[in-house]
């Protein structure tokens, strides 16, 4: 059987942009963030994202100010981002550059009140987001129609095919019609190179979701130039034994197909391989070895002898099976004649019929290798971990070892995030979960991602069930945004809203904070369904106005930096939330028309308390009762007469 991949298949180059901005998105924050619909149109793809804390919505009941949102691949419409603007809503945009030019053409011809026509499909989210940056008034054509209309704008869908495309374009008529052929080039060197491949193989097999739009015309062209076609989402629908009958057999992916996903098919297939040729092997050996036990057969007899080097066993049959000293486990200084005796019932497994000296070569680690298939299907069954070593990379994933079994654990089951190179694991011990076992194809699938993700699970419970409203907890600043700053409690991100940080009005978090710095802070709310934590600073610090006797006296004199001027007067701040009244009559000693010809926001000066009202909280201050009055003119011309 020979397997052959079309020159063009998995991500393209929209779809993998996506993607990294959303796992880098993921890596940096530790709070839910939200798509806004599925990014891509796989499964697999969304399934890992929602893992790593990636939450698919459809509006913005969920979202709150400071949340993050990503745009998909696909795109959407205008009123996205004007929603988002309105919301506070983050954006991280994620549209593929080809359909934003498209988002960019169709805003700007409608603006010059041209009719816009879309060829695609209505249901499709490109195109539904295409029409969201006309007002949602284009005309949507999936096959020809003839429209005799003036001043027409025509897009495509970038998936869409081209004979499609020409063929909605000869059915519009009238004058001024602009064409712009917007269909990406890597979906038609896609469509081509599965064409031409589906030409010459005998069965193509076409990779990706059901719900993509790409992978489904690759399915259609794959169908049309080749007698069969399969189309499938992963390794798990996948059809081997169909698959056997073919000697020459295409592989095609769509754009939203993860490149893992397509090395594991070819994987599992090229086992398949191995085990066709195999199998020619053993059809061999039965015809040697008519009426003798089978390779792989389980057999008991009794022994007859035992050597240093190895155990005779009589298996009544015309020949006698061997038990070499390689295929026993021995324990330190232990011997064969410890184990066994003669007279003894022993049971082994079937190495081969002929050794070549007329013996059946028989196999006690082979036994138990069996039970050892029995302990993974006993882990898979009842969901616990075994540890396995990684032997070597393989395409797709790697090779690895429980006891004497050996099974396969996918590039995407490595570890929560995407690995590049899978070599660097060779030698490593992982914990892994069992993801299927077939002891008869001698198959077993292993997942140290599943077990990564149970323990971050198992710990953000644990912190979510030793922390309540009201508690103060140590925390460490880990990031600023314009309204708050995001503090680590643990392994938890809390928000802590820059109207929570000082009793006092703040421009920007650091004002008060610096990254890395350690506070205590109280937990004000939580809300574990949702992942969100409100935090508080200035709750573990008395309000000013609660220890006012303490601090402050009438006739006392503080410095304080003016935070407000109004015409009546301006504001000084004593400390932070604790602001006093300093009358336009107590700036200074001579009459002050505007107050901000003497003073200006952020000016430091010395203030004497007049008043405290606590009951509606007002501080009455004076500026010039700390400094000298002027003498008086009436005096001064006293003293100047006296003088002559």
């Amino acid at each position: 059987m020979e397997i052959t991949r079309a020159q063009h298949s998995g991500f393209c180059f929209g779809v993998k942009q996506a993607i990294d901005k959303a796992e880098k998105a993921a890596e940096e924050n530790n709070k839910t963030i939200f798509s806004y619909g599925p990014l891509i149109h796989n499964k697999l793809v969304t399934d890992d994202l929602e893992n790593r804390g990636i939450e698919i919505v459809d509006n913005f009941d969920k979202l709150q100010a400071g949340d993050k949102l990503i745009i998909r691949s696909h795109g959407v419409g205008k009123i996205v981002y004007d929603k988002a603007e309105e919301k506070s809503i983050e954006i991280i945009d994620g549209t593929c550059p080809y359909v934003s030019k498209i988002h960019k053409l169709v805003k700007e011809a409608y603006e010059d009140n041209k009719k816009i026509v879309i060829v695609g499909d209505e249901k499709h989210p490109e195109v539904q987001g295409i029409n969201g940056w006309c007002n949602n008034s284009a005309i949507i054509l999936k096959e020809k129609q003839i429209i005799e209309e003036d001043d027409l704008f025509v897009v495509g869908q970038t998936t869409i095919k081209k004979e499609t495309f020409d063929d909605v374009i000869s059915g519009l008529k009238g004058k001024d019609i602009v064409i712009k052929n917007t269909i990406c080039d890597a979906t038609k060197k896609r469509q081509d190179s599965c064409k031409e491949l589906s030409e010459k193989v005998d069965a193509m097999v076409v990779i990706g979701d059901q719900a993509s739009s790409n992978s489904k015309k690759l399915y259609e062209i794959a169908n049309k130039y080749c007698k069969k076609a399969y189309f499938i989402q992963d390794i798990f629908n996948l059809p081997l034994k169909e698959l056997e009958k073919y000697n020459k057999i295409g592989i095609a992916a769509g754009a939203s197909t993860p490149e893992n996903a397509i090395k594991e098919v070819i994987t599992t297939m090229s086992d398949m391989i191995t085990k066709e040729e195999s199998m020619l092997d053993y059809m061999e050996e039965i015809e040697k070895s008519l009426r003798l036990p089978r390779n792989g057969e389980l057999v008991t007899g009794k022994v007859h002898q035992v050597t240093d080097k190895e155990v005779i066993v009589n298996l009544g049959c015309k020949k006698d099976g061997m038990i070499p000293l390689s295929e026993i486990t021995l324990e330190a200084d232990q011997k064969l004649t410890d184990l066994f005796s003669v007279g003894d019932e022993i049971t082994a497994k079937v190495l081969k019929t002929d050794d070549g000296d007329g013996t059946i070569l028989l196999s006690k680690k082979k036994l138990e290798v069996s039970e050892h298939w029995d302990e993974l299907a006993k882990a898979l069954e009842e969901k616990t971990i075994v540890d396995v070593t990684v032997v070597r990379p393989v395409n797709g994933g790697v090779i690895a070892s429980y006891k004497e079994v050996q099974g396969f654990i996918p590039l995407s089951q490595l570890l929560d995030r995407f690995v590049e190179d899978a070599s660097q694991f060779v030698g490593n011990v992982l914990p892994v979960k069992i993801t299927k076992v077939d002891p008869r194809k001698g198959k077993a699938i292993f997942s140290h991602k599943a077990k990564l993700m149970e323990e971050k699970q198992q710990a953000l419970e644990e912190i979510w069930g030793s922390i309540n409203v009201g508690d103060i907890v140590e925390g460490k600043v880990m990031r600023f945004t314009d309204y708050g700053a995001f503090v680590d409690i643990g392994g938890l991100d809390g928000l802590l809203h820059i109207s929570e940080i000082s009793w006092g009005k703040l421009r920007h978090p650091q004002e008060v904070l610096e990254i890395g710095q350690t506070i205590n802070v109280q937990i004000l709310s939580m809300n574990q369904e949702k992942g969100k934590i409100s935090l508080g600073l200035k709750q573990t610090m008395p309000e000013p106005w609660s220890v006012i006797d303490e601090k402050y006296q009438v006739g006392q004199v503080f410095g304080g930096k003016v935070v407000q001027i109004k015409e009546y007067g301006c504001f000084v701040e004593l400390e932070p939330g604790l602001d006093g009244l300093v009358h336009i009559s107590e700036v200074n000693h001579d009459r002050v028309a505007n107050i901000a010809d003497v003073l200006s926001i952020g000016e430091e000066v010395q203030a004497q308390i007049l008043e405290i009202d606590k009951e509606r909280k007002r501080i009455s201050l004076s500026i010039k009762a700390t400094m000298q009055a002027p003498e008086k003119v009436e005096e001064v011309a006293e003293e100047v007469s006296e003088e002559e």
